[in-house]
């Protein structure tokens, strides 16, 4: 059976430079600290710092030439330049091993006794934590240009749990997965697959001849994502294909299962699953840490964005009239529990009486509002208050909602009392929380989701909660508030 076993190895040229641009990245970290102690301490001491360097600079370069030597056969070793990581997981991964790489070195030192090398170790690794994550991503973009990291792919399926498969991998482009076809079992099948506008094409096998199709075809990597009943039919299959293949992926069909945080087991001698779920929304020490988190935020968001909420405040009074500036909206919070959500005025003093105008005699409008309960093209904005819109500014007052504890940086979009009932079966999701200054469902498309989507957004975000998703997502909202997309 050892010469079946898959020869496509993927694009093995690619590893050792990923390595190499890890490696560099940390050198660079190094060289940059060093820089900076120059600059800060021995500028105008050229010859201390020569004597520094003489003495004890080498002796601290190579211990971290050594760890960052260290650091990169871990990262071979884990299959970070294999293995197709999602962004997210493999950056929280990055920045655990560059944090016990600095912890060592910081060992080192202390157990050294070097007089100068407290600045040093703290920096390299300091600039580490940014540097590498950046240089991989664009190694990993580069190579995608020169066709080395590209990986081709077939997903078996064409159901439901295929196409979300799909979708998934192609949400991340640095993957590289490239999905040429999806392979079925069943005759009735459809000839072709449409996804995101791209028309992909289905081959159709009878079950025992995947397989051989796959061997035929230069065995691409293989994405199980079938549903229960295709199983059924390729169970003897896929037991084949872990033979043959040295990494597969499947996707099971647990669409609606928290996710993040999931342990599996099995059992000795027994094909069957464990999978242990954990709600951490309900771990006592957790939620401190998440308001820990909040409080640090929004005090901090608050001092820094000081000068520009006396700006806008001007603009409000100059251009939208008289009133006032904040504007305090009734919605439902964590437990049903009602409060005042406020933000930037954006609308002009008698926007009620506009509003009622408009819809009177406009019946698209009229179904618009109905649908979202917000206009596209909306005549009571005024021009500040566009801008505050497209860039969601008008929401940083809500950073004192923050504050009280009424709202979380990140979580469900805040909604009034009459949208509770187009939340369903998934209510319950969105009182389980509090509601969030950003989340996950405006980092996702943002005015430009459906409210299905962006319902099922927030029972995800619940489903799933923890301190990483909330500093993903708080990352992304500020690209996303910078470009201006999808807000009105």
């Amino acid at each position: 059976m050892r010469e079946q076993i898959l020869k496509y190895r993927g694009p093995e040229r690619a590893k050792p430079l990923l390595a190499l641009a890890d490696f560099a990245a940390l050198a660079v970290s190094f060289g940059i600290a060093l820089l900076l102690l120059w600059a800060f301490r021995y500028q105008r001491i050229s010859a201390s710092f020569d004597l520094w360097w003489a003495w004890e600079g080498r002796q601290q370069g190579m211990a971290f030439l050594l760890l960052a030597l260290i650091t990169v056969s871990n990262f071979w070793w884990r299959g970070h330049y294999s293995l197709r990581l999602p962004f997210w997981d493999e950056l929280l991964d990055i920045l655990r091993a560059l944090l016990l790489a600095g912890l060592l070195n910081g060992m080192l030192v202390l157990l050294g006794k070097f007089t100068v090398s407290r600045f040093l170790f703290p920096v390299s690794w300091g600039v580490a934590l940014v540097l590498l994550p950046w240089a991989r991503s664009y190694t990993k973009s580069w190579l995608l240009k020169i066709g080395v990291w590209q990986m081709p792919t077939v997903i078996v399926g064409t159901g439901e749990n295929a196409v979300a498969a799909y979708r998934a991998m192609k949400s991340e482009r640095l993957l590289g997965f490239q999905i040429e076809a999806f392979l079925a079992v069943s005759q009735s099948a459809p000839a072709q697959i449409v996804v995101n506008d791209k028309v992909l094409p289905v081959i159709t096998l009878q079950p025992d001849g995947l397989v051989p199709w796959l061997d035929a075809n230069q065995r691409p990597h293989v994405v199980v994502a079938v549903d229960e009943e295709e199983l059924k039919a390729l169970s003897r299959q896929v037991e084949q294909l872990s033979l043959r293949y040295k990494d597969i992926h499947v996707i099971p069909p647990i669409a609606g299962l928290p996710l993040f945080g999931v342990v599996p087991y099995h059992f000795f001698s027994h094909e069957v699953l464990l999978l242990r779920v954990t709600n951490n929304l309900t771990v006592r020490s957790l939620m401190y840490i998440k308001r820990v988190f909040d409080l640090c935020g929004a005090a901090v968001g608050l001092l820094l964005l000081s000068p520009l909420f006396i700006y806008v405040m001007w603009q409000i009074k100059r251009q939208g009239g008289p009133g006032a500036v904040f504007f305090g909206h009734v919605r439902i919070g964590m437990n049903g529990k009602p409060f005042k959500c406020w933000k930037f005025r954006t609308m002009v003093h008698n926007s009620q009486e506009v509003l009622a105008q408009l819809l009177a005699g406009d019946p698209e409008a009229r179904a618009e509002w109905d649908r979202d309960f917000k206009l596209k093209n909306d005549p009571r904005i005024t021009p500040i208050g566009q801008f505050l819109r497209r860039t969601s500014l008008d929401e940083i007052p809500q950073l004192w909602n923050v504050l009280k504890g009424e709202m979380s940086l990140v979580g469900p979009r805040p909604i009034i009392q009459a949208e509770l009932e187009r939340y369903g079966d998934r209510v319950d999701f969105y009182l389980e929380s509090r509601p969030g200054l950003t989340g996950l469902w405006q980092v996702s498309g943002r005015n430009d989701t459906t409210y299905d989507e962006r319902v099922a957004l927030d029972a995800w975000y619940v489903k799933n909660w923890n301190l990483w998703y909330d500093i993903a997502i708080i990352c992304k909202t500020i690209r996303s508030v910078t470009g201006g997309h999808g807000a009105y």
